[in-house]
């Protein structure tokens, strides 16, 4: 608190003398937020149905169809969603680097692919 009184008092300073002072800058401890990416699940489909995404990417599904639908990992490489119904979303975090297939496991003709990077 007295630091930013002084730099407070410093900038009024500086501002009558017409002198520029350098912005203080913000400091943060709270660790970065991951990425997101979008999907739909819309009309049967996943869209887009393919995905290439840097690794940390937090990636959100959400059901914009009447009907629920799971969100399944082809190899098993990530949790099953719960069955989601309309506008329910469903999230991982890709932190490894490869190609993740997934489908709907109530509509197995529904599939999708996230390329981690």
């Amino acid at each position: 608190m007295k630091a930013l009184r002084h730099a407070a008092a410093m900038s009024m300073l500086c501002l009558c003398c017409g002198v520029a002072v350098p912005a203080m800058a913000a400091k943060s401890d709270a660790p970065p937020k991951a990425a997101a990416s979008q999907i739909e699940i819309r009309n049967f489909a996943f869209a887009p149905n393919s995905m290439t995404v840097p690794v940390g990417t937090r990636v959100v599904w959400t059901n914009r169809d009447e009907e629920p639908h799971v969100i399944t990992s082809a190899g098993k490489q990530f949790a099953t969603s719960p069955a989601l119904d309309t506008s329910d979303t469903y999230a991982v975090t890709f932190s490894k680097p490869g190609t993740y297939a997934y489908y709907c496991s109530i509509h197995p003709m529904m599939v999708g692919t996230i390329i981690v990077q």
